[in-house]
């Protein structure tokens, strides 16, 4: 309430609508196995942070352009005496055209349409790496995507849907590899991604 971190503020509905939503990720990765994952605009630390707590072995990065829930972030670190986390205080565009192929894992959820997220975050992800978007419905967003995957050598490997339990509102995992490094072309800038598709 204090800092505007998320409009859901019911208990049960933070429990299900951000933590338990957060970790149906699982659904199509097993973080046992992984070692660096990343979150593009993690907002109050929704996947990124819940996943450290229940995979302590990731390391993960949190990149979010607030800087008030930057302090919530580490302040929650800092409470938890939480290790091998990092929150960076950057818009993802920016981030992603000096950080590249870092991670074995880039996730994002409900940031953005899946077309600005593909172009932010596969720069980020190491080659033969993977690329999970965490949506709801993305019938809309999917026209025209066969662009992105060429322009940026991703292949989709697996789309996920379910509902989520009690509410039943529709749940969307959708799955990238990494084929080959990313033309350092890619991203552009914010008006442009926003401006002109690839």
């Amino acid at each position: 309430k204090k800092i505007n971190l998320t409009r859901i503020t019911e208990e049960q509905d933070v429990y299900l609508k951000h933590f338990y939503d957060s970790l149906t990720i699982v659904k199509e990765v097993d973080l046992k196995s992984v070692n660096t994952l990343c979150d593009v605009g993690t907002g109050a630390g929704f996947p990124g942070l819940v996943l450290k707590i229940m995979f302590p072995n990731l390391k993960v990065t949190l990149i979010e352009s607030n800087g008030k829930k930057c302090n919530f972030l580490n302040y929650v670190i800092n409470e938890l005496q939480l290790t091998n986390i990092e929150v960076l205080n950057q818009r993802a565009e920016e981030f992603s055209k000096v950080v590249r192929e870092q991670y074995d894992i880039v996730t994002s959820r409900a940031v953005a349409p899946l077309k600005h997220l593909l172009e932010y975050s596969i720069p980020l992800v190491k080659v033969n790496g993977t690329y999970i978007a965490m949506k709801s419905d993305i019938t809309n967003e999917i026209i025209g995507i066969s662009n992105y995957e060429k322009k940026l050598d991703i292949k989709q490997i697996n789309r996920i849907q379910f509902n989520l339990p009690i509410e039943n509102s529709l749940r969307t995992l959708i799955s990238y590899e990494k084929l080959k490094s990313t033309n350092s072309i890619y991203p552009r800038k914010y008006n442009e991604i926003k401006k002109k598709e690839i």
